[in-house]
């Protein structure tokens, strides 16, 4: 590695996220790779412009690719920082295939994602340990640092700023100032002179402080509700966000509700514990924009970085448009996101009604078999499916009970 290098990152997904790590961390010294399942698309310069909310682009930060590949064995082992951006639900699958890679002769290897949703400690960990690694810290950041797009893939991003507050979590805890230093301040601070990283209680205050996987769910089934989930012409679809509905909105105060509920829950069993970053919807969205919103519809509503986001839709064999139940919305957001809390909520001895509703709802959609019929989990469908895992619940990951969830 050069000497001007700060550590070799790579980069796991093409998603947006990447057209921004990529440059971002270029220009912070540090050499990034990237793994990829499209190796051939990507360029070896990515660029990221900036742009404000009404669309004028301030700077373009200029990055560099040491090395693209599908392989991992290309990719991974001289790896000192690993972070993953791609859907949640392909988390799992990705660490065992490229944990295994890993040097082990290295003293620390971080491996992360730039969204901690669904217990990103409980993956990581199991694989540690299914391959007897001694050398992993993994972390995960609360909520995406920015409002990320792909212009083009493979070479320019766009990056529509950043929260004012981002939070992480790591383990081990004590190594937060090394991860700080040597790779968080390049993702954001250090090019926008905010969004500094705060250090979370545990990873659960993330699988809890709930963003897409309340938004998305509630959003979807308010469509459904109000619409049927379908429309006559592609143009007649709600946009996602700009035309937030009354109903929607309500879907998810009282989903939120139900978080609230399952975090009170953990803060009654774990009472040595404080939680600080473990909040509702609206006080998180304050924490981390730094925003005076007090209503959840105008949140959406009002926002010109959402407000182009089109609602997921596939054309079905009417001629009609209906949702896509096949987005991440739906993969990512229920059995990664709403089936993590209803696992709390059963050990905690929770009632939590609109979780169970979307839940239901969104089942026969898919054809999953999550929730019996009294409206209990049943683990074993919830766990694996044909041996393929289908939920992020603890028991997928060997943990039984409550008390095994925090790290």
């Amino acid at each position: 590695m050069p000497e001007t290098s700060k550590s070799t990152v790579t980069v796991v997904g093409g998603g947006s996220s990447a057209h921004v790590l990529i440059p971002f961390l270029s220009k912070g010294g540090h050499r990034v790779n990237l793994m990829t399942r499209r190796p051939e698309q990507w360029k070896k310069q990515v660029s990221v412009e900036l742009r404000t909310v009404d669309d004028k682009t301030t700077d373009t930060i200029q990055g560099s690719l040491n090395k693209v590949s599908s392989t991992p064995g290309e990719v991974i082992p001289e790896a000192d920082v690993i972070i993953l951006c791609m859907p949640v639900h392909q988390y799992h699958n990705a660490l065992h295939r490229i944990l295994p890679y890993v040097d082990i002769r290295k003293p620390e290897v971080f491996v992360g994602t730039v969204y901690g949703q669904a217990g990103f400690n409980w993956m990581c960990h199991e694989v540690e340990r299914k391959l007897q690694l001694a050398n992993i810290t993994c972390f995960a950041v609360g909520l995406i640092p920015w409002i990320a797009r792909t212009v083009q893939y493979g070479s320019r991003g766009v990056n529509y700023g950043c929260k004012k507050r981002n939070i992480v979590a790591v383990a081990p805890a004590n190594r937060f100032d090394r991860l700080n230093d040597l790779v968080l301040n390049d993702m954001c601070y250090n090019i926008h002179g905010t969004g500094k990283f705060l250090q979370a209680d545990s990873f659960l205050s993330l699988t809890l402080s709930v963003d897409n996987q309340i938004i998305h769910p509630s959003r979807c089934y308010g469509l459904w509700k109000g619409h049927g989930g379908k429309w006559a012409t592609e143009r007649d679809v709600p946009y996602f966000y700009r035309d937030f509905d009354a109903l929607s909105a309500d879907i998810l105060r009282r989903l939120d509700d139900d978080y609230t509920k399952v975090r009170d829950g953990v803060r009654r069993h774990f009472p040595q514990r404080k939680f600080p970053y473990m909040l509702d919807y609206l006080t998180l969205e304050r924490f981390t924009h730094e925003s005076q919103n007090e209503d959840i519809r105008a949140s959406f509503r009002e926002s010109k970085q959402l407000g182009l986001i089109k609602t997921p839709c596939v054309p079905l064999e009417t001629g009609e448009y209906g949702l896509d139940t096949q987005s991440r919305f739906f993969t990512d957001d229920i059995p990664y996101g709403l089936l993590i809390a209803k696992w709390l909520a059963e050990q905690l001895h929770v009632e939590t009604p609109m979780i169970d509703e979307i839940i239901t709802w969104a089942q026969k959609l898919r054809g999953w078999e999550f929730l019996t019929e009294d409206g209990k989990i049943h683990v074993q469908n919830a766990v694996n499916k044909k041996d393929k895992q289908v939920s992020g619940i603890p028991p997928a990951y060997g943990i039984k009970s409550i008390e095994g969830v925090l790290e």
